[in-house]
């Protein structure tokens, strides 16, 4: 599957790896936290690297739906559940300014965006209940928010609640920009390396796949820090989502604003306008956590029936799907890495909110580095985690836990891998290979046997027959068939020789 976004001929081209060893700032990772940070630093006249495991956007910035929107579903509500009200304005205040920021910049570098009215909807009494319940908290926390009985869309709902003056973007055409901004700084953008640590020193020592460089500072901008210090991967839980881009006939009517439903399973819509003129539907939602589907195939087909059912004769342009990491607080993370020595800076747990977010995480690290901070970010820094959040924390890692131990006993009763096994083409096995787990696919003919262990925690891996991928239950890493990194907070392939020796 390839995105909207992503689905294009790039001016892009990587950087070389630097023969320079010493940077003020490495970037790890080339998304739209990574590369905002990177282009206020090379700015302000730093010498400025940002290493890319993988290639530009390829993660979650060139997998979202681009709604840059300070209504953000039921979010506000679920914060004022475990904070205060200050605290819930502070992160308002922090998504406005990352929204002021982004459009600013857009604008300054022409870069297309559209204006439009966020929607969130209820399609039941108890989605309307908590519907109300968030407007009450927008409202306070200082949004414009109103209530419509006429959303616009081609099903009923029981009430809708709008703000206007949101925007709706191409995420890869902002991060292209940024990279020729930052580029004309001075700085370099370098695909294809994976940092993989980080040491303690000043100097600190920055192991990649491709050699060991030196920084002053370090942002890990990575999803998820790639960093374990902080233990945040027991903070995070992965959630993956869907999306489609959808042709409608000619004579059908496209509903112009930029909706989320508030009932689950998540819907959310919103429109772009092609390059060639036309004017495409985009659905998303129908999510679950990462690894733990039985088929994530299935959650798409059930977006897509979905937009079938509701805009008959749409065709299929393309599908997609992205993975978004919540904290289990509910509060982004940002700032400085523990046991960082104040020289490690990371951003993650957006929540699928990153076009505001993420850009708000930039801002502030980009503040610590060069000297100040915002008020916004000096509230949420100081924030005492809820006991629902303790207590969230506590019930995601003992499911973990219990995942791990259910998952050993699983593999030991599934059929034995052998050298003749050959799944079915476009599916994967997991099973004992010589007394260890091993993980065999089909893809496009080829067989492929890999460690069934991830490479971070060694979780059992689970086949993704959506994306054709290894996943990771406990802490959402993933592989392609041939054990190649994707994403998450693993820092290394998976190991292709499996199986005890034989005596």
């Amino acid at each position: 599957m390839k995105s909207l976004w992503l689905d294009r001929v790039s001016a892009f081209r990587s950087d070389d790896l630097p023969e320079d060893k010493h940077f003020d700032t490495i970037v790890a990772g080339a998304g739209l936290t990574g590369l905002v940070a990177a282009l206020l630093l090379s700015r302000s006249g730093q010498k400025v690297v940002v290493f890319e495991a993988r290639t530009l956007g390829a993660v979650t910035t060139g997998n979202t739906t681009g709604k840059l929107s300070l209504l953000q579903g039921g979010a506000l509500s679920a914060l004022r559940n475990q904070y205060s009200l200050k605290v819930v304005q502070a992160y308002v205040e922090a998504n406005r300014t990352g929204q002021a920021w982004l459009t600013q910049y857009m604008e300054q570098q022409s870069i297309p965006f559209q204006t439009r009215t966020a929607v969130t909807f209820a399609t039941s009494d108890d989605g309307g209940q908590r519907l109300r319940k968030e407007a009450a908290v927008s409202r306070d926390a200082g949004l414009d928010v109103h209530f419509s009985k006429d959303a616009g869309l081609p099903f009923p709902v029981v009430e809708a609640l709008e703000l206007e003056d949101q925007a709706q973007i191409n995420s890869m055409d902002v991060l292209e920009a940024l990279a020729k901004d930052i580029r004309e700084h001075g700085g370099l953008i370098v695909e294809g390396v994976q940092v993989q640590n980080a040491g303690s020193g000043q100097p600190m020592d920055v192991t990649t796949r491709k050699g060991t460089f030196t920084a002053d500072s370090v942002v890990v901008a990575t999803g998820t820090p790639i960093l374990d210090r902080g233990l945040y991967f027991a903070k995070l839980e992965p959630n993956r989502s869907y999306a489609a881009a959808l042709r409608l006939p000619g004579d059908a009517t496209i509903p112009t604003g930029m909706y989320l439903s508030m009932d689950p399973p998540t819907r959310s819509q919103r429109t772009y306008p092609t390059p060639e003129g036309d004017e495409l539907l985009l659905v998303g939602g129908y999510g679950h956590p990462a690894g733990r589907a039985e088929s994530p195939q299935a959650h798409l087909d059930a977006l897509l029936g979905w937009a079938r059912d509701n805009y008959p004769g749409a065709e299929v342009t393309h599908t997609w799907s992205a993975q978004d990491y919540q904290a289990t607080n509910l509060m982004p993370f940002f700032g400085k890495l523990p046991r960082g020595h104040g020289r490690i800076f990371f951003g993650t747990g957006y929540n699928k909110w990153g076009m505001s977010n993420g850009v708000a995480a930039a801002l502030s690290i980009t503040q610590d580095i060069l000297g100040g901070q915002s008020d916004w970010a000096t509230v949420i820094h100081h924030r005492v985690t809820s006991p629902q959040g303790a207590a969230q924390a506590v019930r995601l890692n003992a499911g973990i836990a219990k995942r791990m131990v259910e998952d050993k006993a699983k593999v030991r009763s599934n059929p034995e891998i052998t050298d003749e096994t050959r799944p079915p083409e476009g599916s994967g096995v997991v099973g004992m290979y010589k007394g260890e787990p091993a993980a065999v696919s089909t893809v496009d003919g080829k067989v492929c046997r890999v460690s069934a262990s991830c490479a971070h925690l060694g979780g059992l891996l689970t086949w993704n027959d959506a994306e054709k991928s290894w996943d990771c239950p406990l802490h959402g890493s993933r592989f392609t068939p041939d054990g190649t990194y994707l994403e998450g907070p693993a820092t290394h392939n998976l190991q292709k020789t499996v199986g005890k020796e034989q005596s």
